[in-house]
Order: C-alpha cells, then structure tokens, then sequence
C-alpha cells in the first residue's frame, strides 16, 4: 500500500480525501454507497474546499491584499476553514455566526483565533440574519473581504476541480448517483456538475432535512418548508448563486430521526463519529441506491466528524429537550 505523497504545503493538506465503503448502509440499500471522508480535511469538515477556493479566487482577482480581513456569515464550519486558511496566508478573520449553534464550533473559532460575532437566529428575509450582518460587517471594515459562500460561485467551482474529480478517480469512473445536503449547494451544484461533465447519466439527487424549502422547489418548483430539523450548516430557503444552474435530477426529504438513526448506527457498527448532517446523507444515499438499483455505485459526502457535536448530537438531555431519540449508549439506568 503507497503512502499518501508528502505536501509543501499544509494548504495542500485540504482536499484527497480518502473515501470509504459503507458496509450498513450498502447492505440497506442493496447496492455499494460509499463515503468521501471529509471529516479528513484539516479543519475537520467539508467546508475547508470552499474556504480555500474562496479565499485564492478573492487573491486571483486582486481583492484581497496582504495583511487583509476576511469575514463571513456562517453556521461554523466555513468560518472554521478560512480560519485556517487565513492563520496560513496571513490574514485576520471575523466570523458571524447564529448563537444557536454548537458549543464546540465557537470553541473552535476562538481558539484558532477568529474574531466571533454572535447573532440571534432568524429569517434570511430579516435584516439581522448572519448572512447580511456578516456583509455589513465586511463593509465596514477596512481591507477586508467578504467570503460570501452561498451565491460567491468560487465555492461550488472548488468541488467541480477537486470533489467530483477526486470521486471520479476513486470509483475508476464507476460512478451511477451521487447525493448530498445543500446549506450553500456549493458541494451538491459543484459535483454534480463536474460529475455530469465526465458522464451525463450519473444522477444527482439533493437530499433535504425538513424545515428546508428546497424539496419542494425540485418537485414543484416552488419553495416551501415543512418541519423543522436541528441539523447544523444544511437546509436553504432559496436558490443560491451556487445552486443556480445545478442539474438536479431527483430529491428526498430525510427527518432527523432517520439522519440520527444512520449516525448511532455508523458509529456503533462501523467505528464513524459523524455529524447529522453526514447521517441526513448517508439516508438520501441508501434512497438514491434503493431506485437505481444492485448494481448501481453511490457516493455521498461524510460532512464533518461527531466531536464537534458532543454538547448535542452526543448529549442525552440535549437529544430529549428536543424530542429527538437518544442513542441507546446515552441513556440512563
């Protein structure tokens, strides 16, 4: 077995991720699903691909000098990414971030140095949502830049060069669906379209929590939400700039019961500590292989490692104050 080649660079260090055969989930399905171990990347998340295309296409275009800020509106994992990637470059960070997410993504950003803003959650329709106080903020601050990675197309062009071509090298070009959450579509819109450019009958689907509208918008074309989902940086109430454009060919709706029931179960039968939104996937994926069938090869995006969710996900009280199933590890007596 070859050893990973070394990098000049820990910039390098994002992105190859390894990816991985799910036994559970094949076995589900009736088909092979497969993982892409982004929980790999340096800062533990998905979100690391777009922080970097963001940040050298804001370079690229002259718009961001040395010495300079970055800022943006995130949910955490984004503001993880280019927290790293700006201590890297030599940059300043300021991340606005909802006060409802986990404990452990602000820990995070505190430690690696962000400036943290806390806002209240609230609509995207509302001025104060962290997506504009975050634009606002950038305005107003000298030499800065505002990563914008929801309708900034830098990110979903990351996923079109590097995700779908390392998933396309990994399967031997063996590939018959992929699915994944949107919160940006930067992921969803970049690997479809990168996988659709080597072979147009490799279907797409987005897999969707509830409380986000973009279900009905690929079913009926209108954007409504049902229910409501605890699941950290996914679910969209609009049509991003990323997701413009993004050949969807099919959709699921996942609840969080059934995400949790894919979390406890990769973590108890194949050694995975994994976050919602990684179990919201790996649901879509077993529904995506289920229509296409027992030859068909399906791969997901594994979002983020668990350990970011341990206040939460892992915490029984946590789980039981929101009326969700707590793992039977967690319970008491």
């Amino acid at each position: 077995m070859m050893a990973p080649p070394a990098r000049a660079s820990t910039l390098d260090l994002i992105g190859n991720t390894p990816l991985v055969l799910l036994k559970g989930p094949s076995q589900a399905a009736g088909c092979e699903i497969w993982g892409k171990c982004e929980f790999a990347n340096p800062g533990g998340s998905v979100k690391d691909r777009a922080a970097l295309g963001i940040v050298r296409d804001a370079e690229a275009r002259g718009e961001l000098a040395p010495g300079g800020t970055i800022v943006e509106g995130t949910a955490g994992n984004t503001g993880i990414g280019l927290a790293l990637v700006a201590n890297a470059l030599g940059y300043r960070t300021i991340i606005v971030m909802p006060d409802n997410q986990s404990a452990e993504k602000m820990a995070t950003l505190r430690a690696l140095g962000a400036e943290l803003v806390l806002v209240p959650p609230t609509k995207y329709s509302d001025a104060n949502h962290f997506v504009h106080a975050s634009r606002r903020l950038a305005e107003d601050t000298p030499g800065a830049i505002w990563a914008n990675q929801f309708d900034n197309t830098a990110n979903r062009k990351t996923h079109i060069e590097t995700t779908a071509a390392e998933l396309w090298d990994q399967m031997d070009g063996r590939i018959s669906g992929f699915t994944c959450a949107a919160g940006t579509g930067g992921t969803l819109a970049g690997v479809g379209m990168g996988l659709k450019e080597r072979d147009e009958t490799v279907r797409i689907a987005l897999t969707d929590p509830h409380g986000a509208a973009l279900y009905s918008y690929y079913a009926t074309g209108e954007l409504q939400s049902e229910g409501t989902s605890v699941a950290e940086g996914i679910g969209q109430g609009r049509i991003t700039g990323n997701l413009e454009g993004a050949p969807i060919d099919t959709q699921f709706r996942v609840s969080d019961a059934e995400g949790l029931e894919w979390v406890a179960r990769l973590l108890r039968e194949e050694g995975l500590c994994l976050g919602l939104s990684s179990g919201i996937n790996v649901a879509g994926a077993v529904m995506l292989g289920r229509e296409l069938g027992s030859e068909a090869r399906v791969a997901t995006i594994l979002c983020d490692t668990g350990f970011r969710y341990l206040s939460t996900l892992y915490d029984a009280a946590w789980l039981r104050a929101k009326g969700l199933p707590v793992f039977d590890w967690l319970r008491e007596g």
